[in-house]
């Protein structure tokens, strides 16, 4: 803890300085207990220049010159250099040269750290004294109490049953202990070392003894980086049984700091993990390095992990070029690609939300970006690195480039946009997927399939071509708005792309009935001519404003070159629905372009209440007019099959959102066959968010689409939720429902506690690890732990465990 005086040596120069003023001074703060006190108004600031002066405010100044002591009594207020002092009475003494102060003390440095005591006696020199009945507030809102406080040498102080805390005194009843606190027989404060020694100290909760510590020590508040040892965390699996970390942190200058964090293991030894960090002046990095020699390779006898040596090394940085221009990388490099499962090194992400497994894969990326006004560049090399064992059909990506632009003035009129993409990828082996219960039962699209001319479009999708894959692309569009006398807005565009395309396919089994192998090079060229149309109708009540609005969209182009014979890499996920219904292009990515002549047509209504809420709802239908219709052309990956754009008349698209205050959120989309109105795709989502609680419920169903593999019909829900319990008490869970299967095959749960000086939670989640080959997917169980102590500590433990599904 920093000093509790302030340096004197000018006192007697200062005392010159006096005037009668009425203060109002603080109450004196009682040992061993932190209550609430609202600050007092600040003292005046005190004289802004140095000028080696003090200035002294009391009521009454008396002069003992026999004595050579001076008394200030009756309010007084001190200031020098920044620190003001208030007491009820202030003694110097010139012989002794000693400061002594009594009543309702109330100190303030220049770092706004507060010191309450009774009694105060310092020597001028500021190296030693006594403090009765202390109890110091600091900036960072850390507290410390104690019945008395010795200080000398200049540098130590000693605190008696003192109490140290980082929590905040309860304002409804100030006597009530903190949410945690530290008492110590003694607490031993080094200035020098800037760290704070308890001796017999024992770790209370709401003032209840919770752990009892001989001996332990911690930075002080001031100190932001101070090397020593970190709290334990503790980790149980199955792969390695109970694991023990115990990490080291290493300050070692301003700029960058290590950690050494080893895990002992009951099954494998000692797992050596490592961070160093460093911060530059334009940017940062950090590398980590894992290594452990296995004591029982045999545990994973056949699989990837059957060897003696396992490790890894990760790393990270990002700098700044200039204010627009940035780069960085991240990298992985591992023994084998099960190391990170199998030690439980890749952490869940939001176990709440979606339900996301541990990482699958870790990528490896050299990156340049730039960010203007109206323009954005993006240029990286990705390398994938599979935790799953299927690395040779994991593509590298070398690189690809994005770029757009919107010019800032006016051409034509108009606004006029271009953005061009570079994608080069290269994968060792074909990646097939069943589309058939027989193709997936009987293995039928794996590489090491015994027929391998069952992978057939008919059994498969080619998900991922083998070879070298180029292409280029460039796309610039023009468009402008204008609105007639009658309100009506007409929106002429016009467009242009163009694609070359070199794809170098391997002659693997099965791949000749998907592409033509071997070295292939094609260009594409699509021009694009249409106009949007908007009538907006308003009408306006006295309760809101309604404005309702068809839409009317003529695409002009021609057919799509060469659809369905190129690969496919990027554009294999599509979902039609009112976001999209308008866009020009409806394919997710560049691999395909839609063409043909194409109408889009839709209605759309929207009612803003005065008094806060509004509706938002769409329906509309797509019309291939002539040409090829792309979506109907079945590809590698079958894109645009079974979409609900096949045909020469689309399905029926709806949305309608309705959110009536902030509170509640309610929204709905749909798509329906165009001749029986038969429901294909439906989602429904509510949520409500309260001050103590919130809850999301989002139901899903979906028809059975054959040609991407979906053989039987799809519902489900899927719930989240939190309630706060108490003030700081949180507790959330979520859960996947198939109705179909009628089960829950997915959920978590947790709890937690959280405010400014502590943090309590425990989770449960479970999750979904794929495996290489042909074996299912295995269900995880994990359970997390964490607690943290502000200023003191933060450690955690967690437990997984998982079975076949």
């Amino acid at each position: 803890m920093a000093a509790f005086g302030v340096s004197i040596s000018a006192l007697i120069a200062a005392f010159v300085v006096v005037s009668a003023l009425d203060v109002v001074a603080s109450t004196p703060a009682a040992a061993q207990a932190f209550t609430y006190n609202p600050r007092p108004p600040k003292p005046p600031r005190p004289p802004a220049k140095n000028d080696g002066q003090m200035l002294v405010q009391a009521t009454e100044v008396d002069y003992d010159y026999n004595n050579q002591r001076i008394s200030a009594v009756g309010n007084v207020q001190m200031f020098y250099n920044g620190t003001s002092v208030e007491a009820d009475k202030v003694i110097y003494d010139q012989k002794t040269k000693r400061l002594h102060a009594e009543g309702n003390i109330r100190m303030t440095d220049a770092e706004g750290k507060i010191t309450y005591a009774n009694i105060l006696d310092l020597s001028d020199d500021y190296r030693d004294g006594f403090v009765d009945s202390l109890r110091v507030d600091t900036e960072d809102q850390t507290r410390m109490a104690a019945t008395r406080a010795d200080r000398s040498s200049g540098n130590y102080t000693v605190f008696d049953n003192g109490v140290y805390t980082a929590c905040a005194p309860c304002k409804d009843d100030p006597k009530k202990p903190p949410l945690w606190q530290v008492k110590g027989a003694r607490i031993i404060h080094n200035q020098t070392e800037k760290m704070l020694y308890f001796e017999n100290a024992q770790l209370e909760f709401f003032g209840v003894p919770m752990a009892y510590l001989p001996y332990f020590s911690t930075p002080d508040p001031t100190v932001k980086r101070k090397s020593g040892f970190l709290m334990p965390g503790f980790t149980t699996y199955s792969a390695f049984g109970v694991g023990v970390e115990i990490p080291y942190y290493f300050a070692l200058a301003p700029d960058f700091d290590a950690t050494f964090n080893p895990r002992i293991t009951s099954k494998q030894g000692v797992l050596f993990q490592g961070e160093f960090r460093q911060r530059l002046s334009n940017g940062a990095y950090q590398i980590r390095l894992y290594g452990i020699d296995q004591l029982d390779q045999d545990a994973f006898k056949g699989q990837p992990g059957d060897r003696q040596f396992r490790g890894g090394i990760e790393t990270k940085g990002q700098f700044a070029l200039n204010d627009k221009w940035t780069w960085g990388w991240d990298g992985v490099l591992l023994s084998d690609y099960y190391f990170m499962s199998d030690y439980r090194l890749a952490q869940y992400k939001d176990p709440f939300g979606s339900f996301l497994s541990l990482p699958t894969e870790a990528i490896s990326q050299l990156y340049l970006t730039g960010v203007g006004n109206r323009s954005f560049f993006d240029a990286r090399a990705i390398y994938y690195l599979s935790y799953s064992g299927n690395q040779n059909q994991v593509p590298v990506v070398a690189p690809v480039i994005d770029y757009n632009n919107v010019i800032n003035s006016p051409i034509f009129g108009g606004e006029f946009s271009y953005k061009v993409n570079f994608t080069n990828l290269t994968r060792e082996t074909a990646v097939f997927d069943p589309i058939t219960t027989t193709a997936n039962t009987n293995g039928l699209c794996l590489t090491t399939s015994a027929d391998p001319m069952a992978r057939t479009p008919s059994q498969c999708l080619l998900r991922g071509m083998p070879g070298t894959y180029t292409r280029l692309t460039a796309e610039a569009q023009w468009r402008k708005s204008y609105t007639d006398p009658l309100g009506q807005i007409w929106t002429p565009f016009v467009g242009v792309r163009a694609d070359a395309i070199n794809a170098d396919i391997s002659n693997q089994p099965g791949v000749s009935n998907f592409l033509p192998v071997g070295d292939t090079q094609t260009v594409r060229l699509m021009p694009t001519v249409g106009f949007e149309y908007r009538y907006p109708f308003i009408n306006v009540q006295p309760w809101g404003t309604t404005t309702i609005e068809p839409i009317a969209q003529v695409i002009i182009r021609p057919d799509e070159p060469s659809a369905g014979k190129l690969p496919n890499e990027d554009a294999q996920s599509l979902v039609f629905d009112t976001s999209n219904l308008f866009a020009i292009d409806k394919f997710s990515g560049y691999d395909r372009v839609e063409g043909g002549s194409r109408a889009n047509v839709g209605v759309q209504a929207t009612t803003q209440f005065d008094r806060g809420g509004s509706v938002k709802a769409m329906f509309g239908q797509s019309y291939q007019m002539f040409g090829l219709n792309s979506f109907a052309v079945a590809d590698v990956t079958n894109t645009g099959i079974d979409s609900g754009l096949q045909n020469p008349r689309s399905d029926y698209v709806a949305s309608l959102a309705y959110s009536p205050n902030r509170t509640y959120t309610f929204s709905v989309r749909s798509r329906m066959d165009e001749a029986t109105w038969n429901i294909n795709r439906f989602e429904a989502q509510a949520s409500a968010n309260f001050d103590r609680w919130s809850v999301s419920l989002m139901y899903g169903d979906y028809a059975a689409q054959p040609e991407l593999g979906y053989l039987t019909r799809r519902e489900g829900i899927l719930a989240s939720g939190s309630i706060k319990v108490a003030a700081n008490w949180v507790v959330q869970g979520a859960a996947r429902w198939d109705l179909e299967a009628n089960k829950i095959n997915q959920y978590a749960f947790g709890a937690g506690y959280v405010d400014d000086c502590f943090v309590l939670a425990a989770n449960y989640v479970t999750s979904y690890t794929y495996q290489a080959g042909s074996t299912p997917p295995v269900l995880s169980h994990a359970f997390m732990f964490q607690i943290g102590l502000r200023t003191i500590a933060q450690t955690s433990t967690s437990s997984s465990s998982a079975g076949m599904q």
